[in-house]
């Protein structure tokens, strides 16, 4: 595989270490953003402990002008960004009639927006260079829905609107958009769950165990390699077979 400079938002999070650590493995140069340097700092010492080299770049990606010098910098440092993978993404969960305007917008912000944030940045390169990709993290939950998630739900189902819609424009331009959602992984945040409440949510999943951020990294590198070229505009679930839509 040729080695490409990859930029994952989010990535000190469970999820997002697993993709560094992934396309790191398989000879890319990966720079992702941080909001806490002193949290990003630690994280990027355990990387490298590992035999992980990540850049580390600050920038807010709900924000546009952040999000974009954090692409320029990383432009600067590494090279032109070939590979985007949008992974940041929080939660502000509770029933609708009873969300607050900034509950709503928050997650919108940081889930939705921050996608066009950081895509706007690096599509007209890809285009001119005849090659992409870009991948959306969402979740099985954008397909589904959940209760006390209408925000977070709508903002993941969104991400995959926006794929299919991006796809189609790039095609042309040797540009692949996908989409993987993830079901319930084994992320530190889960695991925080009381066991009592976990189980229950096992107990929903066919293939018996939650899944691991592992998993999520090898459904996002499967969309990278020039074999993977007429893959695009799809979504891969990746949940176990708690989900099982079209």
């Amino acid at each position: 595989m040729t080695s490409r400079v990859a930029l994952v938002t989010g990535g000190t999070g469970g999820i997002g270490t697993a993709i560094c650590a992934r396309l790191a493995q398989l000879g890319h140069r990966v720079a992702t953003n941080y909001r806490n340097e002193e949290k990003a700092r630690a994280w990027q010492s355990q990387m490298q402990q590992s035999g992980v080299d990540v850049l580390l770049v600050p920038g807010d990606v709900g924000d546009a002008a952040q999000a974009e010098a954090l692409v320029r910098e990383v432009e600067g440092k590494l090279g032109p960004v070939e590979i985007l993978v949008n992974n940041a993404g929080i939660t502000r969960d509770t029933t609708f009639h009873r969300m607050r305007a900034e509950q709503w917008n928050e997650v919108i912000n940081t889930n939705l927006n921050s996608v066009f944030n950081m895509t706007r940045p690096v599509i007209e390169g890809m285009r001119e260079r005849k090659w992409g990709r870009i991948v959306q993290i969402s979740s099985i939950n954008g397909q589904k829905g959940q209760y006390g998630q209408a925000n977070y739900a709508a903002a993941k189902a969104g991400m995959h609107g926006f794929t299919i819609s991006l796809a189609q424009e790039n095609a042309k331009f040797g540009i692949t958009v996908n989409t993987v959602s993830p079901g319930y992984i084994g992320t530190e945040m889960v695991m925080a769950v009381p066991e009592d409440v976990r189980n229950k949510i096992v107990a929903q999943i066919p293939t018996g165990r939650l899944g691991t951020p592992e998993e999520i990294a090898y459904a996002v590198t499967f969309f990278m390699p020039d074999e993977a070229g007429w893959i695009t505009g799809t979504n891969l679930s990746a949940n176990g077979g708690q989900y099982m839509g079209w």
